[in-house]
């Protein structure tokens, strides 16, 4: 019995189902966790859904920006982009069952002592107050609310924490905290425009990962989102997006009992896309 983490997908399944083959990955065995954006920008969303949808029980998904823009596309309240490739879960016949699948996902999951988010978590939230706000949002997405919601979720703003948010201003940020971040400052201001490397942080900002004082600093937090970041591996974060869609790899990490046993494995991704 193995668990393994993956980083974006973005619908290339081809090399989805190489890195799976490379894994000897059995459903009936084995345990993966993907760490969000499965579809777009890729030849073959619906592919990948598909393909994680047969898996059963043996995949736990978190939702990533580009799974939200699909559902937000899907509800017409975001038109599709010049870039996007969701045409092919849009138009199948199948459409309903995979958007329904993927509204069930999850924006944060806790396991083998990860926390496990698709972008970042907010220096000033501890694991268990990530988990509870992004159950917040689930619960919205999984109910008859997700289409008045959709049309509220984009937006910078609010771009810093206060527990006292309500409403669509709380869950937005909620959103854009677990699925964009990737620059915040010291009071956890965060900033979106940046989508370099780490050593690219504008002036007074800096990698959430690194910011003194944060809360999870003691967790090991498992991320995706930052394919120009690239593999990052240390005892506190873990991230996985090695930008399989741009022309790296599909990355995955065989989980141990220690972390310096973790194991990479990873292929390489035979579809590049313009950045």
């Amino acid at each position: 019995m193995a668990n393994y983490l993956v980083g974006d997908i973005q619908g290339c399944d081809a090399a989805f189902a190489r890195l799976l083959a490379e894994l000897e990955f059995s459903p009936s065995r084995d345990t993966l966790y993907v760490l969000g954006d499965m579809v777009n920008r890729g030849p073959d969303s619906a592919g990948t859904l598909r393909r994680l949808m047969g898996m059963g029980n043996s995949v736990q998904c978190v939702l990533g920006n580009h799974d939200l823009h699909l559902l937000a596309v899907a509800h017409g309240v975001r038109p599709a982009g010049r870039r996007d490739t969701l045409a092919s879960v849009l138009e199948a016949p199948d459409a309903a069952h995979l958007l329904n699948w993927l509204r069930q996902q999850h924006l944060a999951i806790s396991a083998h002592g990860i926390l496990m988010v698709h972008a970042g978590v907010l220096p000033s939230w501890t694991a268990a107050q990530t988990l509870g706000l992004a159950e917040e949002v689930t619960t919205v997405l999984r109910s008859r609310q997700i289409g008045h919601f959709l049309q509220h979720m984009y937006g910078d703003t609010p771009n810093q924490w206060r527990d006292d948010l309500s409403g669509n201003d709380r869950l937005r940020m909620v959103i854009n905290a677990l699925t964009r971040l990737r620059f915040c400052s010291s009071a956890g201001l965060m900033e979106f425009e940046t989508k370099e490397g780490a050593g690219t942080a504008p002036e007074g900002y800096m990698p959430w990962f690194d910011v003194p004082g944060r809360l999870t600093a003691r967790d090991t937090v498992a991320f995706g989102h930052w394919s120009t970041l690239g593999w990052l591996g240390r005892s506190d974060v873990i991230g996985l997006d090695t930008g399989c869609v741009w022309g790296g790899c599909l990355t995955a990490l065989r989980l141990a009992e220690s972390p310096v046993a973790h194991e990479r494995i990873h292929v390489k991704c035979e579809q590049a896309q313009e950045p």
